[in-house]
């Protein structure tokens, strides 16, 4: 019986050795590479996953692109992670990479109760401005123009298609692409002169509170139903969770909230760079890590949570 004891124990040391092992990443993966499509949302959870990456000894950093190129760098293994992809909205671009086996999306979506569609300022909706259908009533005092954010996006392809196949009567409009910044200077100023605007819009993002915006209804069939309602979703490599199976444990575990990234971006928003933002949210909310780092470690093979909080002074 004795023998049979230190048979199951020798065993079980081995299991454990095992899976310690099947977990670790060697330095290749120590630098892990992020995707950014210029909008606050996805600056505020790659910053708030930077900060606990480096915690944990990695080196992550961001590259600045759109989202067509995004995603052929991921093809062409120059990115590791992309924490934005929304869905529906995004699924036509990202669906042939999926399909070819280029990019490999996460089961679990980062974040539920998302949305993204077209809006108003309040006081147009009031007016008469109420769904997709409407727009066209409004051209003149629109001047013919849909404001979208930054070339490549999804949703600018949106408009652009509704103008195209003229859908809603919107054949005579123009889309204004701009940035995300550009975009919400535009609509803010006719805001504010009360003046007639027509803007893309979305939520988790401070825009929601700065201005009294209402979300179009009707658009179904362009940005999915109950307003673009969205779930969005992580997208790695496909040989990355082989390649580097605690990170990837790390992205599995990583979840957000519309309150949560709300918080981090307003700062973004006011020029704090997205790092120091995410880490003076994590400061004040470390619970949110236990989750994050279940069964995760660091880089040399320690306990993942303690090194965060560690680093964070909390």
């Amino acid at each position: 019986m004795k023998l049979n004891m230190k048979l199951v124990g020798f065993v079980a040391a081995l299991a454990a050795m095992g899976t310690q092992s099947a977990l670790a990443d060697d330095a290749s993966c120590k630098t892990v590479r992020f995707a950014d499509v210029g909008w606050s949302d996805i600056a505020a959870t790659t910053g708030m996953a930077s900060v606990v990456l480096e915690g944990l000894g990695y080196k992550p950093t961001v590259t600045i692109a759109s989202i067509p190129i995004a995603f052929a760098g991921m093809k062409k293994k120059q990115i590791d992670v992309f924490l934005g992809y929304w869905n529906p909205s995004m699924t036509p671009q990202i669906e042939p990479f999926v399909k070819a086996g280029d990019i490999k999306v996460l089961e679990t979506p980062n974040l539920v109760g998302a949305k993204y569609t077209l809006a108003v300022p309040t006081y147009l909706y009031d007016k008469g401005l109420k769904t997709f259908a409407d727009i066209a009533k409004f051209e003149k005092d629109l001047g013919g123009k849909i404001y979208g954010i930054e070339p490549g996006n999804d949703g600018n392809a949106l408009i652009a298609g509704m103008i195209k196949d003229n859908k809603f009567g919107l054949k005579s409009f123009k889309m204004v692409e701009s940035s995300e910044a550009g975009m919400l200077v535009e609509a803010q100023r006719a805001a504010k002169a009360q003046k007639a605007i027509v803007f893309l819009g979305w939520e988790p993002h401070p825009m929601n509170v700065q201005m009294k915006m209402s979300y179009l209804q009707g658009g179904d069939d362009v940005f999915g139903p109950n307003l673009g309602e969205a779930k969005v979703y992580t997208a790695i490599p496909p040989s990355y969770e082989t390649r580097c199976p605690n990170v990837a444990t790390f992205l599995k575990n990583l979840q957000f909230t519309t309150d949560m990234e709300n918080q981090v971006m307003v700062p973004i928003l006011e020029k704090v760079k997205p790092n120091v933002a995410a880490r003076n949210f994590l400061k004040k909310n470390p619970a949110v890590l236990d989750k994050w780092l279940n069964g995760v470690k660091t880089l040399d093979g320690k306990d993942g949570a303690a090194a965060v909080k560690g680093a964070l002074k909390v």
